[in-house]
This record gives structure tokens, sequence and C-alpha cells, in this order.
């Protein structure tokens, strides 16, 4: 029963991000017959299920995170490369993918590597349906993370940038600087031996308890705004890529497993419930 869910899981992964690739393909340019945009979230899923073979073999996990970063460089770069017209706005959205992603890829990469194990994949990585419908998600998660920028990468339409446009870049800015700030106090508090097993509650944490989290979708809402005004019927379903990092993060795999982590590691210390009682979860408290 157990591989047959996950054999669906995967194939309805797959199947979702199928849809959508038809959908930003919409009056998007085309490469032999095909969609660009839907040719390039084909790639995507390949390249996680061309990973997926070694990493099962040798029941491993350290190359997950590098491999979806990687793929979104890829693709936006194919992108990039493939579309026939070529202008700023698919220049900078080529760019913005390409720095969030080696930043973000490199840091998680590099945890992991330090930590030796992603606790998330202890059970999986020795379940091949598991582990595969692990590595389909990793496609769909890309396909819909990154849809707006490849649909505004990838479609007919062009304009000059604009005030949204800079709009755009400046939210993305913010976006990217909120999570890269929130990482890096994260990891010197973590390298200070006195804090060993205690929980970091100043800086930008005090803020908000995931704030890397917050500036993820501040980053995906910057993208989303720049691309907005090249996108054209059906391509506007891609739009959904900053509700769907948010619900990611703070209804499914993140903000939810590292609450109930901490709930078990320091729930009932007078200080722990006290820094959860004046700290939001995700939106930051501004005063």
């Amino acid at each position: 029963m157990k591989t047959s869910q996950s054999l669906l899981g995967g194939a309805a992964a797959l199947v979702v991000g199928l849809l959508i690739g038809l959908a930003g393909s919409h009056l998007g340019q085309t490469v032999g017959g095909i969609g660009l945009f839907l040719l390039l979230v084909i790639v995507a899923y390949a390249v996680q299920w061309a990973v997926y073979v070694p990493s099962y073999l040798n029941r491993t996990e350290h190359f997950f995170d590098l491999t979806g970063s990687l793929t979104y460089q890829g693709v936006a770069v194919l992108g990039f490369v493939l579309a026939s017209e070529r202008d700023a706005r698919t220049a900078i959205l080529t760019l913005m993918i390409l720095v969030w992603a080696m930043r973000l890829g490199y840091f998680l990469f590099q945890r992991v590597r330090a930590a030796g194990r992603d606790s998330r994949f202890d059970t999986m990585k020795h379940d091949w349906a598991q582990f595969l419908m692990t590595w389909t998600i990793q496609g769909l998660w890309i396909t819909f993370t990154a849809g707006a920028a490849l649909a505004a990468i990838t479609t007919e339409e062009r304009s000059s940038l604009g005030v949204i446009g800079v709009i755009g870049i400046v939210v993305w800015a913010i976006g990217f600087a909120t999570e890269v700030i929130a990482d890096r106090q994260k990891s010197a508090f973590r390298a200070d031996p006195a804090n060993q097993g205690r929980y970091i509650t100043t800086g930008l944490w005090s803020r908000s308890r995931h704030p890397n989290y917050v500036g993820e979708v501040i980053i995906w809402l910057g993208v989303a705004i720049l691309a907005l005004p090249v996108l054209r019927g059906w391509q506007y379903v891609t739009l959904i890529s900053p509700i769907f990092v948010y619900l990611l993060l703070t209804r499914i795999s993140g903000l939810p497993m590292l609450e109930r982590s901490a709930d078990k590691r320091w729930g009932g210390e007078p200080e722990y419930e006290a820094y959860k009682e004046a700290t939001p979860a995700f939106f930051p408290r501004l005063f």
C-alpha cells in the first residue's frame, strides 16, 4: 500500500507539472513544435529522475538540494538561450533565478555536507518508491516556483520594464537580502559553541521565527510582479508561484516540521514559550 501511494503521489506531481507546462506554453514560443515552457518542465523532471538513480543506489540525499539548484539554473539559462526574442526583462529574470539558486543551493549543500545527513531522508531514501516520489515532487516544486519567470522568458509578448518591472526588481532585492541576512545570522549563531543546543532569538529572528522563509516568499513575489506585464491567457496560471511557495513553506514542508521539532526540543521552557508568544511564526513583527 505504501509503495502504491508513493507511486500515485509521484504520478500526480508529474501530471500537475505537465498541466502547468501546457498552461505556461499558451501564446508562448515553440521549439520543434513543442511549447518551450513545456520543454523546460520536461527537462526539469528528467534531471531529477536522472540523479535519483545513483542517489537511490547509494542511499544518499547529499545531492538532492544541489540538483534542485542546478536545475533552476539550467532551465532558466536554457529558456533564455532558446528564446527567439530576448529583452531586459528576460535577462533580469534569468539573472534573478541564477543568483538565488546558486546562493541557496550552495548554502543547503554545505549544510548537509557539514551535518553528514539530512534527517528528512533518513527513512525515505531506503524506499525506492517514496524516494522517487520526493525527487518527482522536486520537479513539480521547480515548475511551480519558477513558472512565472519561465513563462515570461518564453512568451511571445515583449514590453519595456516600466514602473511595474522596477517594483518587481525592488521587491525581489528586499526578499533576497532578507533571506541571505537571516541565513547568515543563524549560521553565525550556530557556529558559536556557547549557543550549542539553543535557538536563535536575535536579529531578524527576533521579528519572525522563520525570517528566511519570509525572504523566500518575497523573492518569488518580486519575480511574479516583474513577469506580470508580458503574461497572457493561460500563462497567468503561473502567477501562483509566490502563493505556492508560501503554502509549501508555511503549511507543508517547512514551518510545520521545524515548529514541531522545536516544540519537542524546547517546549515548556519559559524562555522558549515567551519567545513564541512574542514572535510571530511567519509575518514579521515590525515594531
